[in-house]
């Protein structure tokens, strides 16, 4: 008998058809009804596959009887209740190293086209406005710039690196100083946003972190700052960040994260300031192949009762 699997939401067609030949697949994401669905499946499924926005409820985990593991297609272990999951004794999985190199180039990118404002020109060309010869406000230098990173994990790190080459100053704040990062190490983070022209959140989401960019993160970054997110919208308080911008107290933004995702502030639509991107960090073909990868990998270990290579509980 093929281990039932419930799969919350799509990945790609090359993983899905592997996981149909290797388990019994329930597609939630079809289901017009996802209650009656779970209910009618629900004593069978021995595992559940979902990203790292989506996670799983722990109404969903409770639901399940038989439930072994949860393997995230990400890094995000926000949306999954860890000690939660120890108690009912439920393996939990994540696809660590495999989409590092694609958020860090997407951060980047996101700093780079606010900074120099590639999409407002973008539209300056496609709207006729050159062709009319209207005025195009100029942008800002990107290189020999300070940039603040709020969390040094493996992102962080890729995304100093990539800073590096374009004379940028470099300095981060996180739970604590590490000892193998050259870089300046900032304690209080105000100081640090206060002290960049680019701020940068990559740090993990969760209770430990929500709302830690907050009104006065953001005030001290000032007119002239940029900020990019590509870690979760939580880490940052959205209405106050929205608010900066449409008054001019924040310089400009690059979101590829939201608080309520799909819903992107309307006040955020409108401003040129501001670039956005729908949570698409590490959506390339070789890395999504690559984590879809690592989740057969943690299934097919946890099935075959021998340790998950990337298991976080």
């Amino acid at each position: 008998m093929k281990p039932e699997i419930l799969l919350i939401e799509p990945m790609m067609e090359s993983i899905e058809a592997r996981l149909d030949a290797s388990y019994r697949l329930h597609r939630l994401f079809q289901a017009q009804d996802r209650a009656a669905f779970i209910s009618g499946i629900a004593s069978n499924i021995r595992g559940i596959v979902t990203g790292g926005g989506s996670g799983a409820s722990n109404a969903l985990v409770d639901a399940l009887p038989a439930l072994e593991i949860i393997a995230i297609n990400g890094i995000g272990t926000d949306a999954v209740d860890l000690e939660h999951a120890r108690r009912r004794r439920i393996r939990v999985t994540t696809t660590p190293d495999v989409l590092t190199d694609d958020v860090a180039d997407l951060a980047i990118a996101l700093l780079l086209a606010t900074a120099r404002r590639l999409c407002v020109g973008d539209r300056y060309i496609r709207e006729g406005r050159w062709e009319k010869r209207e005025n195009l406000p100029l942008a800002h230098r990107v290189s020999g710039k300070k940039l603040g990173i709020l969390g040094m994990g493996r992102v962080g790190r890729a995304i100093a690196n990539r800073a590096a080459p374009f004379g940028m100053q470099i300095a981060y704040h996180d739970l604590r100083a590490f000892s193998d990062v050259a870089h300046r190490y900032e304690r209080d983070l105000e100081t640090l946003a206060r002290w960049c022209d680019f701020f940068v959140v990559a740090a993990a989401g969760g209770a430990q972190s929500r709302g830690l960019v907050g009104a006065r993160v953001i005030d001290a970054l000032g007119p002239d700052g940029v900020l990019v997110n590509v870690a979760r919208g939580s880490v940052v308080d959205e209405p106050a960040l929205a608010s900066a911008l449409a008054e001019g107290r924040l310089g400009g933004a690059g979101l590829d994260v939201f608080a309520d995702e799909p819903n992107v502030p309307k006040a955020l639509w409108g401003l040129d300031n501001v670039v956005l991107q729908p949570h698409r960090a590490s959506a390339t073909v070789e890395t999504r192949i690559a984590m879809g990868e690592l989740v057969l990998e943690n299934l097919a270990s946890h099935f075959a009762g021998r340790e998950p290579r990337t298991a976080v509980v």
